[in-house]
């Protein structure tokens, strides 16, 4: 009834899998957060079991304002804190 045509509008985000989130994600723009609370924007290259991370066009933000540009990059997973897509509505 009501509860599963509701569930039924849920954006397609919520219906993927973490798995196959990263592979819809690959190579496109990201923002992978770290514990320290460091973001590094680029393109996601691609990523293994234990979240480590390869990178292209890195930018470095600390406490928001760029810091530092790399080509490539590779951020070990312990380290990360999530891996979001880029929001239109930042910058």
């Amino acid at each position: 009834g009501r509860l599963r045509s509701a569930m039924a509008t849920t954006t397609e985000a919520a219906k993927r899998s973490p798995t196959e989130f990263l592979k819809a994600v690959t190579g496109r723009p990201v923002v992978v957060k770290l514990n320290t609370g460091v973001d590094y924007k680029g393109v996601l290259a691609c990523l293994d079991g234990y979240m480590n991370i390869a990178m292209e066009q890195t930018e470095e933000y600390v406490n928001g304002q760029l810091k530092n540009m790399y080509g490539d990059a590779f951020i070990r997973g312990n380290n990360v804190l999530y891996i979001s897509t880029v929001s239109a509505k930042k910058r």
